[in-house]
C-alpha cells in the first residue's frame, strides 16, 4: 500500500514543487487550493505525466468545513494519511506600515497562515493516530514557515506574527504527538522565485548583489521540495520540532 500525503495550497509555486516530489517518491498526493481545478490544469498535467495518483479538493484551510472536507475526502479516496504538508499561506493584501495595519488584513493572515494550520493538523493528526503504520513512523508533519519568522518587516507585520506563531505550532505539535510517532518538523524558506516575491524582485536582486545571502542566487521551490522529501523519509528518525533553513545562508550573522 502506497503512502497518502496532503500538501496545502499545492497547485503552484512551492507548494507544487513539494506535491510533485512527494509524488515522484512514491506518495499519492491530495491538493488542496482555492481555486477551481481547470485553472492548474497545466502543472496536473505533469503529474499525470510521471504517473503520480493524485486528487484535488477545492477549498481554503481557514475554513472548518473545508478542513473537515479535506480530511474526510482524503480517507475516503485513499483510506490514509501518513503526510502532511502544511504549505498554504498569504501575504497581506498590501503592504502597510506597522502603525497602519488594519485588523482585518491582521485577521485573514492569522486566519490563514496560523489559525487554518492550526486546526488542519489536529484534525489529520487524530486521523494518523487511529490508522494502521506504515514504514518506521505513524506520520509526519511539515510546517512550510518562512524566515519572516525572525525577521521584521514592518510593511507586513501580520505576516511576520503570523509565521512566528506556525514555528510554536512547530514545537507544540512536535511534543504532543512524539509519543503517538508522529514527528513535526518545519522548513524555513528565505527568497524563493514564486509569485508571491514577483512585486519586490528588484529590491532582492538588489539584496543578493550587495553580497546579503551568501549563495548568491535566488532560492527555487525545488530547493524547498528536497528539503521537504527528505524529512518525510524514513531517514529522519531521531529529531522533532525543529526546523531547517532554507535561505542561502542568510540566518547567518555576519560581521
Amino acid at each position: 500500500m502506497k503512502k497518502v500525503a496532503i500538501v496545502t495550497g499545492g497547485s503552484r509555486g512551492i507548494g507544487f514543487s513539494i506535491a510533485r516530489q512527494l509524488g515522484v517518491d512514491g506518495y499519492r498526493i491530495v491538493i488542496l487550493a482555492t481555486g477551481e481545478a481547470g485553472r492548474y490544469q497545466k502543472n496536473f498535467q505533469l503529474l499525470d505525466e510521471l504517473e503520480i495518483e493524485w486528487h484535488y479538493v477545492q477549498g481554503s484551510i481557514d475554513s472548518t468545513e473545508d478542513r473537515k472536507r479535506l480530511v474526510e475526502e482524503t480517507v475516503s479516496r485513499f483510506s490514509r494519511i501518513d503526510v502532511l504538508v502544511n504549505n498554504a499561506g498569504v501575504a497581506p493584501l498590501e503592504r502597510n506600515d506597522l502603525l497602519e495595519m488594519t485588523e482585518e488584513s491582521f485577521d485573514r493572515v492569522i486566519g490563514i497562515n496560523t489559525k487554518g494550520t492550526m486546526f488542519l493538523t489536529q484534525l489529520v493528526a487524530r486521523q494518523m493516530i487511529k490508522q494502521k503504520r506504515l514504514g518506521m513512523k505513524q506520520g509526519t508533519i511539515i510546517n512550510v514557515g518562512s524566515c519572516s519568522a525572525e525577521v521584521t518587516s514592518t510593511s507586513r507585520g501580520e505576516y511576520c506574527v503570523s509565521k512566528a506563531g506556525v514555528a510554536m505550532l512547530t514545537q507544540l505539535f512536535a511534543d504532543r504527538l512524539a509519543s503517538e510517532n508522529i514527528l513535526v518538523h518545519e522548513v524555513r524558506p528565505g527568497v524563493i522565485a514564486t509569485d508571491m516575491t514577483t512585486a519586490v524582485k528588484g529590491k532582492y536582486d538588489k539584496l543578493l548583489d550587495d553580497g546579503v545571502f551568501p549563495i548568491k542566487r535566488w532560492g527555487t521551490p525545488e530547493d524547498v521540495a528536497n528539503m521537504v522529501s527528505v524529512f518525510c523519509s524514513d531517514k529522519v528518525l531521531y529529531t522533532t520540532g525543529n526546523y531547517i533553513d532554507v535561505d542561502g545562508g542568510f540566518h547567518i550573522k555576519r560581521l
